[in-house]
């Protein structure tokens, strides 16, 4: 049964400019979840804010050079405005909503550029917290979308929450000390395979507090990487996600995984897809043409690539996907 949120407030946040809001609020290239909900102009999405499961409707208010988000705040009981506060300069991180513009640098670049015009303001973001992000990337582990898909569900169905607000029921993401009294073999039962020894190890980490988000992001680069390693079944492809997204890394580019090296070589080598270029390669390449900013270069060519796919059939990607 869901949990109806009937209080409502907004607050009203103002991005560095520029900002484009439908390609920070959506990528498509996310597999779909069951915590959000997106049309142009308008995301949905759910969040464990300090105990609190939250609705949040983000509505754009505003223009690309002019920007402006309007958040509306669904809760279960009126919150206080050290919460609401709170959530307010969680988001502003979360979004990256102050992240200096890279446009004028890179206006020039034969590929990126014509890129930048059609997403100028675009920024990397994630809409969670740090265990949610881990718990994605373990399901995403060797396995197709569609099975990924109903793990996710699987586990949001057990223990998650179901919310119903603005129109909308979507599930929050359970606090990983949910996870305490839980055996292994009950995540099992839910057809997450060998993923449950790391669903529960992870889970006791950061219930424990052997890692904590806030803190990491006092941390150096190299010091973030290691605690995240230290981590039981996370490995370096998700640690470089992780690094990029939660953590706003955007030079962070060591790691490409066979499947994303095969776009990439198509991508910044022309057709050379059933051979890709080698990753050391790959990586030497990006950063002798972007510099610090090779991952935001990077994020701005993947997701043109994958809104493009929303509009049209791209036959060699699709292949790679399906893979």
């Amino acid at each position: 049964m869901a949990t109806e949120l009937s209080y409502a407030r907004t607050l009203r946040l103002q991005p560095r400019a520029p900002f484009h809001f439908d390609a920070t609020l959506h990528k498509p290239d996310h597999f779909p979840a069951s915590d959000n909900r997106w049309e142009p102009g308008v995301r949905w999405q759910t969040a464990l804010w300090r105990g609190e499961s939250l609705g949040l409707r983000f509505t754009n208010a505003g223009t690309v050079d002019r920007p402006a988000l309007d958040v509306a705040v669904w809760s279960r009981r009126p919150l206080d405005d050290a919460t609401t506060t709170g959530l307010a300069q969680e988001l502003r991180y979360r979004l990256n909503l102050d992240l200096e513009p890279f446009n004028r640098r890179f206006a020039g670049d034969p590929q990126l550029g014509p890129v930048i015009a059609r997403w100028r303001g675009m920024r990397p973001a994630h809409f969670g917290s740090l265990y949610d992000y881990l718990i994605v990337a373990i399901v995403l582990q060797n396995a197709v979308i569609r099975r990924s898909i109903h793990m996710l569900q699987a586990l949001y169905e057990r223990f998650g929450t179901l919310l119903r607000f603005d129109g909308v029921a979507l599930y929050a993401m359970w606090p990983p000390e949910a996870l305490n009294d839980v055996p292994e073999d009950a995540l099992r039962a839910l057809k997450v395979g060998y993923r449950a020894k790391a669903i529960k190890r992870v889970s006791a980490a950061l219930a424990q507090g052997e890692v904590d988000e806030f803190a990491l992001r006092r941390r150096s680069a190299a010091q973030q990487r290691a605690a995240l390693l230290r981590l039981y079944g996370v490995g370096p492809a998700s640690v470089g996600h992780i690094l990029f997204d939660v953590f706003h890394r955007h030079d962070e580019l060591n790691h490409i995984s066979p499947w994303e090296q095969r776009i990439y070589s198509r991508l910044f080598c022309g057709d050379c897809h059933d051979a890709p270029i080698p990753v050391a390669t790959l990586v030497a390449l990006l950063r002798d043409r972007f510099g610090d900013a090779r991952m935001l270069a990077v994020h701005y060519l993947w997701e043109d690539l994958f809104w493009r796919r929303e509009r049209e059939r791209i036959p060699w990607l699709e292949d790679l996907i399906r893979r």
